[in-house]
């Protein structure tokens, strides 16, 4: 059973119900329960067209849930708009849904949440570690939002601001999650930049494309993880990386800085570096004090306290990490850990020498780390000071 192709065709089929006048809950679920039906039936007897025999049982799951409503009896005269046999179009309606979901009737962070779930594909752990909260109040918001947007019309996208939020949250999970989802993110965001000129589309773009050309030396052959000062930068994607700067260049030029032409800026400077040890890390200061004030996101400041520590020393990084402590007791505002906060106080203590307190805090971080390869590599930054404290 290829799962890669059903994750992919789902969003289409959703559209496809959307569009045909399903509310946006219910045409969910049979969404769920045509993919469901797949898995028990294509290994043995696989479709010719399989995204229209998807959008096939998905309806008939749609009409079946609705005649069973009797509040919703009114939308059986839709079987008269059954889809026809045959097979189904070919257009990629996957954008045009990320739209929908950013409905106006939804708060932008409860439009993210329907988004990432419903189109996305993303568990609501994976988008509570995103957002910083803990699962159960992400369950509670995704649930807020369905019930939102039943049985509203589907005829006033929401903004693009949402939209590049869910796309760049997409891209971060396939990046460093446990889905792949960084090549599918990159695909959406570059029709978007062929649909709507704006600096800041760009810059997402343009950060993509250059975190994106780095994904082959980021991890060994036996699949640990391999820290950017560490990698073979030989391995890095050039042709990926001359088009995300010139992309970054041309939305600069415009002078309308938002949040991912800085974040874009930064990774640029991490290309443009020959060596880990040439990178020009007061000028990525510059730009996370840039970063701060545009987002004031802790998880920015926890980022910048990494790069004073690299252009200032270590007492400075951990004087930076201080700071965000003082502003935030509990690593954020709603008391949820901050990720990697204690892997970032490791790093800081061991250049600073304090092996001890690194070991420590390193064998803390890997109880935290959000998945396997990053749990495994702190792992080993433990084990390898505890064994040079042994000799």
């Amino acid at each position: 059973m290829d799962e890669a192709l059903l994750r992919s065709l789902a969003p289409s089929v959703l559209a496809v119900l959307v569009r045909r006048g399903a509310d946006f809950a219910a045409a969910e679920d049979a969404v769920q329960d045509a993919l469901l039906q797949a898995v028990r039936v294509w290994p043995a007897d696989p479709p010719r067209d399989a995204k229209g025999w998807l959008v096939t049982v998905a309806w008939h799951r749609f009409l079946d849930a609705t005649r069973a409503d009797a509040a919703r009896r009114r939308r059986e005269d839709l079987v008269d708009e059954e889809p026809a046999p045959g097979p189904a179009p070919a257009a990629d309606d996957t954008l045009q849904l990320y739209f929908l979901c950013a409905h106006p009737s939804l708060t932008p962070a409860s439009a993210v949440a329907l988004t990432l779930r419903a189109v996305g594909g993303l568990t609501t752990r994976q988008i509570a570690e995103a957002y910083l909260v803990p699962e159960a109040t992400m369950a509670q918001r995704i649930s807020r939002a369905k019930r939102t947007v039943s049985g509203v019309r589907f005829d006033r996208p929401g903004d693009v601001a949402t939209v590049l939020r869910v796309l760049y949250l997409v891209f971060n999970e396939g990046y460093s999650g446990d889905v792949d989802l960084a090549a599918e993110a990159i695909r959406l965001t570059r029709q978007l930049a062929a649909r709507i000129d704006h600096p800041e589309v760009a810059g997402l773009l343009a950060l993509m494309l250059l975190h994106h050309a780095r994904r082959a030396a980021r991890t060994a052959s036996d699949g640990s993880l391999v820290p950017l000062a560490e990698q073979d930068r030989g391995r890095w994607d050039t042709t990926l990386i001359a088009e995300g700067v010139w992309i970054l260049q041309a939305a600069l030029a415009r002078d309308r800085l938002g949040e991912f032409q800085a974040q874009a800026a930064i990774a640029a400077l991490h290309a443009d570096a020959p060596t880990a040890e040439e990178t020009d890390w007061v000028q990525i200061v510059e730009w996370y004090d840039e970063l701060t004030r545009l987002t004031e996101s802790p998880v920015v400041r926890l980022n910048r306290a990494v790069a004073v520590g690299e252009a200032d020393g270590p007492r400075a990084g951990l004087a930076a990490l201080a700071a965000l402590d003082a502003s935030s007791p509990s690593s954020s505002s709603r008391g949820y850990p901050l990720p990697r906060h204690t892997a970032v106080a490791a790093y800081l203590h061991e250049r600073d020498g304090d092996l001890a307190t690194a070991a420590r805090l390193y064998a803390e971080a890997a109880h935290q780390a959000p998945n396997l390869a990053e749990r495994d590599h702190l792992t080993r930054q433990a084990a390898r000071l505890n064994a040079r404290g042994c000799r």
